[in-house]
Parts: C-alpha cells; structure tokens; sequence
C-alpha cells in the first residue's frame, strides 16, 4: 500500500461481488470504507436518488442477498431493508454525495481497483484466445504429422516379397 492509498486495493478487490451479471460493492462494505454508518450513507443516497438510476445502484432481492451473505452476519444484523448494491459509476456518483476528503481518497482507490479489475479480464482473454489459437494450429500440425510418419512408415517398413519370379538371370541355390 503506498503513502497516498487509503485502502488497499487488494482489500477493495476482496469486497468486490457479482450479482446480476455486474461487478458490485454493498453499501455495508462502502459504508465501512467511507467510515460512516450505513443508514447515513443510504439516507445521503436516498436525499439524491436521481442520481443513481438502476444501472448505478440497485436493490438486492433476499435470495441476492442471502448469496451475497459470507459467514456470519456481523456487518448485516438487525437491517429492515435490503441492501443497495452500488456498480462502478454508482461508487463514482457516491463521491459527489458524501463530500468528504475520506470519500474523495476511497473513491479513488476504488476505482483503481476497477480498472485494475478490467486490465486482469482483458488480459486473461487475450491470453485464452492465443490458446485457442495455438491449439487450432497444434490440431493442424498433428494431421500433417500423421501423414507425414505414415509416409515415413511406408518407406521403411519391410516390402512384401512378390511371388513373381525375379527379373534376369540368377544363379539357382541348391
């Protein structure tokens, strides 16, 4: 962790989770980040709720939320609603509403993670698409080893005696 980070990103990766196909952060886990409680974080968010349309924040279902949930429920006891689930420019808007320099500095170390979290993807697919590739051509190589060995086969192996007489003159063994 550097002098200027706040949160290490490793740690922000970790609060990162997936639902609905996105990469989302709970509010509890921004709450805890931004170090406020999470009911004033979500009534700043509710204050300001044109901001964040459904591709910014959203709300969990149960069943979301009881995926979401990792051993014990520490951070989640005692909630009368579900919790906010806040995508990349849904954490970007947050810093607008909770005007803080601990938000602006958690921001920023979140979205590094983000970017971080795109570089990571994009290569692990470049990568598996150079596999794919390499495979396709090994595939190839192996047909045209196998014609080339069954050649080789042929002009090696032994050739099958004919039952023709020889050609010339030759000497009979007796």
């Amino acid at each position: 962790m550097s002098k200027s980070e706040i949160v290490p990103i490793e740690h922000v990766g970790s609060l990162i989770r997936i639902v609905r196909g996105q990469k989302v952060l709970l509010d509890s886990d921004l709450a805890q980040l931004y170090e406020v409680e999470t009911k004033v974080m979500n009534r700043a968010v509710r204050r300001n709720i044109g901001r964040f349309p459904e591709d910014f924040m959203f709300q969990l279902t149960k069943d979301e939320f009881l995926r979401c949930q990792s051993g014990t429920s520490k951070g989640h006891g005692g909630r009368r609603y579900y919790p906010l689930a806040f995508t990349e420019q849904g954490v970007a808007m947050l810093s607008s509403v909770l005007n803080s320099q601990r938000a602006i500095q958690v921001n920023i170390a979140i979205m590094r993670t983000f970017v971080r979290l795109r570089e990571i993807l994009s290569t692990n697919k470049a990568l598996a698409k150079k596999l794919a590739d390499i495979d396709i051509k090994m595939k190839n190589h192996d047909k045209q080893f196998k014609v080339v060995f069954e050649a080789i086969g042929l002009l090696v192996s032994p050739t099958k005696k004919s039952s023709k007489r020889p050609i010339g003159f030759g000497r009979d063994k007796d």
